[in-house]
Order: C-alpha cells, then sequence, then structure tokens
C-alpha cells in the first residue's frame, strides 16, 4: 500500500494518496469470527473456506528472508513472482499474461551516481576539487547536468512565502548561476504542514523548482547550523527514492567546503542564518564574480522489469470479474520507508501486502473447481510497481490481457491481516448499484462490522480501474504502527480473523459473478478529501480536481482522470489530458504541479495548457475551496 509519494501532486505513493476512509487505524478483534464458516449462502455456489493455516503459510513464504521485502527490481520480487505463477498453474488456472502468467513491464526504481560527477572552485584563495560522497553529494532527485563557470548568489533559505511577506529572491538575478541555500526555514516562520524540513517551504523540492524557475543553472544546499551533538553529514544518495527528476542539478555541500566562499565575499554563513532568524529580513547576495564553479551531476535513473502474474479462471461467458492485490513492498526501505534509521534492513511487508496476496492465492485454491460453471470468468491479478504508484495496474489497463469492456466488477485487497474492533474498511461501494446492499449481507454473515466508503478512488491498484469506470470495491483491515517498517512480520498477522475477510471477498465476488446484469459503472461525486493521494491537489493549496496518472510520463502531468464537478472538470478537463503548464508555471513532473497549486489561491482563475491528441490546448480553470 503505497499512502505517500515525494510527487504526490494533485493527489492522490499516490490519488496522491485516497485511502482517506483508512487513514484511521484498526485491527480485528476475531472472537465472533473464530467458528469455521463459508462463504455467505447469497449466491448459489457452495465452496469451501478460506483455510487459515494455509493462509499464514502463504504469508510466512511472502515475508521470508528470502524474498528481500519484495522490492520492485530485486531478485525476491522475482521469487515471489514465481511462487505466484507455479501456484496458479498447480490449480489449473489459465495464464492471461503476456508471456505466460507473466505481464512484464519497465519501472523507474531509483537512480544511481555515474562518473561524470566533478565539482570544482576557483577565486576563493586556492582552487578548490570536492570528492563526491565526501565533500558534496546530489540527490537522487537531480537532474543531470553541467552548470560550468558559473556564479554563485547566497539566497537564505530559498524562500518565497507571500504568506510572511518573505522573498528571498526579491531583487536577486540568479538567471544561469548556481544558488547556494540553507536547508528547512527560518526560525521565525510559522510552520505550515508538517515535514521532516517543516513547511512545505522548507521541502528540498520547493527550494530546488523556485531557484529554476528563476532561471538558476543549479542549486546547493547547505546544512548551516547544526543542534547539539549533530554532526554536518551527507544525506545517504538513494535516500529520496529517485524516481522523479526536478529539473535542474542540486547537490549538497558540507559547511566547510562552503566556508571559503563566503569568506571571499566577507560574510560568515551562520551570521547570516542568524541575522535571518532574529529579524525576518532576507539576506541575499551575489559572491564576488571572481568566484566561479564548474559543477557536472552525473545521475543515471535506474530501470527494471518486473512482471503483474496473471491467472484466469473461465466461466459460461466471456465477461469477467477481476480479484486483485499487489505483492510488491520496499525491499530494504530505500523508498517509502517510515523507518529511515533502519532503511538496509528488509521490510518484508506481511500485511502490505502479502496478506492480500495469500488472500487471493486462497481465494484461487478454493474457486478453482468451479472452471467452467460460473456465469463469468475471474481474473487473478498480482500486481507489481504499486509501491511506486499503482504502477502494475497502470500497466494493465492500458494494456489489458482480456478485453476491458467485458470487466464487470474489481474487488482488490490491500492489507487485510490486522483488523481490531471487528472492524473492516470497504470502498467502492457507490461505483455501481447493489453493491452495498450485497456487502451488507455478507458483513452479516461474517460476524464483522464495516465500515463504507463511496468512492472508489485511493492510494491502491483499484484506483487504476476507477478511471476506465470499471465498478471496484477495496477492502482494508487498517493503519499500523508497524506499516512501512522492519517490524511488519508475519507473526502479527490474525489469520483466523483474516481468513473470514478472505471469506467475505469471496461471497461478494460470486455475488457480483451472478448478477443477471453487467452493474452500470456510477461516477461518486464525493466530498474533497484533504491529505489523500487520490487526487484534487490534495492537501496542496486550493482544489483543482485531477487524478494524475502514476504511469511515469517522461514530461507533465498526464490526468488518468478528472473528479466529477471538480474545476477542473468545469474547465472541460478530461482523461488522457498531460498538463504541461499552470499559469506561468512550466510543469515537468507532479513536483512542479504541488510547487504551483500551493503557491495558487482559491478564487484564482489559473490558464491551464495541456496536451490533448498531441495539440496544446489552453484552458481557464477556477480553483476553489477545498471542503
Amino acid at each position: 500500500m503505497n499512502l505517500a509519494t515525494p510527487s504526490s501532486a494533485d493527489q492522490a505513493r499516490p490519488l496522491n494518496s485516497s485511502r482517506a476512509f483508512a487513514r484511521a487505524f484498526s485491527s480485528f478483534l476475531a472472537a465472533a469470527l473464530l467458528a469455521a464458516a463459508s462463504f455467505p449462502q447469497l449466491s448459489a455456489q457452495t465452496v469451501a473456506p478460506a483455510d487459515a493455516d494455509r493462509y499464514i503459510r502463504d504469508i510466512q513464504t511472502l515475508s521470508a528472508p528470502d524474498m528481500e521485502g519484495r522490492g520492485d527490481g530485486s531478485k525476491g520480487l522475482e521469487r515471489a513472482r514465481e511462487v505466484l505463477a507455479a501456484r496458479y498453474k498447480t490449480l489449473g488456472l489459465e495464464p492471461k499474461g503476456t508471456k505466460g502468467f507473466l505481464q512484464p513491464f519497465d519501472v523507474i526504481i531509483g537512480a544511481e551516481l555515474t562518473p561524470a560527477n566533478s565539482f570544482s572552485i576557483t577565486g576563493a584563495g586556492s582552487p578548490q576539487t570536492l570528492k563526491v560522497q565526501q565533500d558534496y553529494i546530489p540527490f537522487a532527485f537531480s537532474s543531470a547536468g553541467s552548470a560550468r563557470a558559473a556564479g554563485l548568489v547566497f539566497a537564505g533559505y530559498g524562500i518565497t512565502a507571500p504568506e510572511w511577506k518573505f522573498d528571498e529572491y526579491a531583487g536577486l538575478d540568479v538567471k544561469g548561476k548556481i544558488v547556494v541555500v540553507l536547508r528547512k526555514e527560518p526560525a521565525f516562520a510559522k510552520m505550515g504542514p508538517a515535514t521532516a524540513d517543516g513547511s512545505h517551504h522548507g521541502e528540498l523540492i520547493t527550494k530546488a523548482i523556485l531557484a529554476r524557475n528563476h532561471g538558476a543553472a543549479a542549486v546547493i544546499v547547505l546544512n548551516g547550523k547544526l543542534g547539539k551533538g549533530e554532526e554536518d553529514l551527507l544525506p545517504r544518495f538513494g535516500g529520496d527514492g529517485g524516481q522523479e527528476d526536478v529539473g535542474i542539478p542540486i547537490v549538497e555541500v558540507k559547511n566547510d567546503a562552503a566556508a571559503a566562499w563566503f569568506e571571499a565575499a566577507g560574510k560568515k554563513l551562520l551570521d547570516l542564518q542568524d541575522g535571518i532568524d532574529n529579524t525576518g529580513n532576507a539576506a541575499s547576495f551575489a559572491f564576488p564574480a571572481a568566484l566561479r564553479v564548474s559543477l557536472d551531476t552525473g545521475v543515471k535513473k535506474q530501470h527494471a522489469e518486473v512482471s503483474n502474474v496473471l491467472a484466469y479462471l473461465p466461466g459460461k461467458s466471456d465477461e469477467y470479474v477481476i480479484l486483485g492485490a499487489h505483492y510488491d513492498h520496499l525491499g530494504r526501505g530505500e523508498y517509502g520507508s517510515l523507518a529511515p534509521s533502519l532503511i538496509g534492513q528488509f521490510h518484508p511487508g506481511a500485511d502490505d501486502n502479502a496478506s492480500g496476496t495469500a488472500g487471493l492465492l486462497e481465494l484461487a485454491r478454493v474457486l478453482a473447481p468451479l472452471k467452467g460453471q460460473l456465469p463469468r470468468g475471474i481474473l487473478f491479478a498480482s500486481f507489481a510497481g504499486e509501491e511506486l504508484g499503482l504502477l502494475g495496474s497502470a500497466a494493465w489497463v492500458r494494456q489489458p490481457t482480456l478485453p476491458l469492456d467485458k470487466a464487470i466488477a474489481m474487488l482488490n485487497m490491500d492489507m487485510i491481516g490486522r483488523i481490531q474492533k471487528d472492524t473492516l474498511y470497504i470502498g467502492g461501494v457507490g461505483t455501481a448499484a447493489g453493491f452495498r446492499s450485497i456487502l451488507e449481507q455478507g458483513v452479516a454473515h461474517s460476524g464483522l462490522k464495516a465500515e463504507y466508503s463511496e468512492s472508489g478512488y485511493s492510494s491502491s491498484d483499484h484506483t487504476s480501474f476507477v478511471v476506465k469506470q470499471i465498478p471496484v470495491l477495496f477492502f482494508f483491515s487498517g493503519l499500523h504502527s508497524d506499516y512501512h517498517k522492519p517490524s511488519d512480520t508475519w507473526e502479527k498477522i490474525d489469520s483466523r480473523a483474516a481468513a473470514h475477510v478472505v471469506d467475505l471477498v469471496g461471497s461478494t465476488a460470486l455475488n457480483i459473478d451472478e448478477l443477471a446484469e453487467k452493474p452500470a459503472f456510477i461516477t461518486v461525486v464525493e466530498k474533497q478529501a484533504t491529505g489523500s493521494r487520490s487526487g484534487g491537489g490534495s492537501g496542496y493549496g486550493p482544489y483543482f480536481g485531477s487524478i494524475p496518472d502514476f504511469g511515469q510520463v517522461e514530461t507533465g502531468v498526464r490526468f488518468s482522470d478528472v473528479r466529477p464537478a471538480s474545476p477542473a472538470a468545469k474547465a472541460g478537463l478530461k482523461p488522457g489530458d498531460t498538463m504541461i503548464q499552470f499559469g506561468e508555471q512550466p510543469i515537468k513532473n507532479l513536483y512542479d504541479f504541488t510547487d504551483a497549486l500551493r503557491r495558487a489561491k482559491v478564487g484564482d482563475v489559473v490558464e491551464v495548457t495541456v496536451l490533448r491528441d498531441g495539440k496544446p490546448l489552453k484552458v481557464p480553470v477556477t480553483l476553489e475551496q477545498r471542503k
């Protein structure tokens, strides 16, 4: 499950991040569920119940050390893939990938440093040659590029914040020069939404985009003042993921390496920082013209081939129901870990999402004997790339291995192993008429309680199907303190309780499969959700209303969907449009869109440029207040 991503702009990790209904912590009190139970008998079919012992053994297998945390691009994910394909084959299911059970696709999994990195300075005493990973380090989201013989300017914290009446770029010419900025934000600042560096003004992405938009050639980041006991350490390369390119070279340099630059200007870094903090006034200036920097950033994106695993149970017609779960996780936590000090350790992902994957295997086992007997077929879809932004499901709906118009519903399981207080979260119940009544009857038989969400948008793979107007249901047992940490281990799974969730999913799938008519998709006009990865500019500035496509667009932000009645929809924007300009700001990626939306105000009429069928289209969008 992918709740957070640095690129979540109009989101949605994610959209940018949806699962709003699931942000509460939950777990499962199984006392009422310990007695064996089969699928609720709304369906005419009789099948065996999920086996809690088989279920937990599959979770143990998928979260074992040799699976290496199932990181995308890892050997462990390949091993998990083979386990899934072998199981589907043993059950006699039909392969529905492009290569047997597999559907390979390419993903960007991070970045690597190349030999092209160099950093030299003249004009500040003796010439300096800095050593990469010792004196300086590029960020993984940096562009690969050069800034040759460029002048330097100091822009304080690198912030423009009208709400603070504070602009460190006012009167400062940075075009073609390298901007030196401090981490974080000034002490006088009123903290906005919490991040590691304070408000969004303190985020390095924001600083880099602002410098780029002012015409800077590159950005140098300094730690500046250190807390008691702190060392001036360079960040670990790759700790910021590297799936995106911010569009400008950006590196961090140690304070000591930069000290001579300030001395050449007759200044001291810490005195300047104290002045900004204490007075609230900018202290920006240009370094002496004699001081020149030559910088090369060698950052190369790392690609990997990963695969969805797809198996089919034929029915009596060519229509089908999709049962899905993602099987990838975080590997060693290089991206997405919520335990930064433990990055490098395997993140086993027992609940996220070995729990859903094991549930899918159990459903394949108990439903396999119904081959050819159901009114419609069932596609079992194990997705990779979810943790990178729903990439596996997005790849499948772009190039489906069964006719997309024959899919009648998609049921997704993501984190179903740790329910508490008998409560299961179920999303998407408003995407088709009758879904809620089917679920309510099933829940009544299960002994569970359910909290429902009408919308089908959230940060998991079913969202890719909503944008194709396929009804969805999302089953989720809730977040917990082990989410995205090495402590998400198999022994914390309540297998008996989770088996009842699997039974509920199975009974629901059978009842949908047996509907006399294909359920019609219903567009849910939902309340705007803040802080969700599902889109609409979630949590960032005013409301816009687009759902970003996480299929890794080269330039711009492609919309996989546009929320009904949103500002984007009212302006005539459509799914498939690719935004390349927001007002005066070029949009190269989700970072840019996030930044532009944050700087806008409710009521602003922004001219947005999109590419539609390869041709530019300009439309005015009136931004609205989040509700």
